[in-house]
């Protein structure tokens, strides 16, 4: 699979399965963030940005 390259950050395109709870929580917080911001916040930010903070 080829990896993009925004900056000095190597992007890999991977397909997850969320339960539901999960992706509910995860759609709040990125209604969140696009409200806090005014600017479009994409899910693949908000979950990176979570297990970024749990490992």
């Amino acid at each position: 699979m080829p990896k993009l390259s925004f900056s000095n950050i190597v992007v890999k395109r991977v397909t997850i399965v969320l339960a539901d709870d999960l992706s509910k929580k995860l759609r709040i917080l990125q209604a969140k963030q696009i409200k806090d911001s005014e600017k479009s916040v994409s899910f693949s930010k908000v979950i990176n940005e979570i297990l970024r903070k749990a490992l």
